[in-house]
């Protein structure tokens, strides 16, 4: 089964990279009309510290090609708590604050979890079940950072394919490497590569894209059948 895949980076201000993904001609206030040149896809990790007027939302949609595309990360409001199923609240408040305005650029949202968070099945599907499937009429994709050993089970697995939720493969050197295919497209993200190295963002690329469904697959860490997805969104040096 064909697909895109879209590489992209984890936000677009960023000391380091000015220079070096950046030329020095680029002003500030252009990196993100740059980066979106250079890449077809960017997460914005802002969000998972706070929320954003619509004007922010339209701001970088317009500043952006069409056919790029935006992952935003969910709020820590969200997953950093001792019960996910009651972050009904908190997910109210996420999707009120104006992301809808991304439009056609509007990519899948991802919850990152912290890594003190335990596998508990009955919490974690109360938590799935009240993900909106869908924004102003737009249809909604939802990717799972888990950053816990016990995520590394079968059940957890099952639990993502009976929700639609996508597992992120996380290259990371501290957490748990999960590669299950659970939904209609891959996340990917690496964290593992070198700042100060100029062609460590496309060294991160070429890998995702020698990746396929089947490789995912052999290397999935939770067991259960894998599926094929229709689209790979990937993101390097993010947190």
């Amino acid at each position: 089964m064909a697909g895109d895949i879209r590489i992209g980076i984890g936000g677009w201000t960023f000391e380091p990279w000015r220079g070096v993904f950046y030329p020095k001609e680029v002003k500030q206030k252009d990196e993100l009309a740059y980066a979106s040149r250079h890449l077809t896809a960017i997460e914005i990790n802002g969000t998972y510290y706070s929320t954003f007027k619509p004007d922010s939302w339209r701001k970088w949609r317009d500043e952006t090609p069409d056919g790029f595309v935006f992952t935003v990360k969910g709020s820590r409001f969200t997953t950093n708590r001792r019960e996910l199923a009651g972050a009904g609240e908190s997910l109210e408040r996420f999707f009120a604050q104006g992301m809808s305005e991304l439009g056609e650029r509007l990519g899948p949202i991802f919850w990152q979890l912290p890594h003190t968070k335990k596998f508990d099945p009955e919490d974690l599907g109360a938590f799935f079940r009240l993900l909106p499937k869908k924004l102003d009429g737009r249809p909604l994709r939802h990717a799972l950072e888990p950053r816990h050993d016990s995520f590394c089970t079968a059940e957890y697995a099952a639990l993502l394919r009976e929700h639609g939720i996508a597992n992120v493969y996380a290259k990371h050197a501290r957490y748990p490497e999960i590669a299950d295919l659970a939904a209609d497209f891959v996340y990917a993200r690496l964290q593992t590569g070198d700042d100060q190295v100029r062609d460590g963002l496309s060294a991160d690329g070429t890998r995702c894209v020698g990746w396929a469904p089947e490789d995912l697959g052999r290397r999935r860490s939770a067991g259960g059948p894998a599926g094929h997805g229709p689209g790979l969104h990937a993101a390097g040096q993010s947190a």
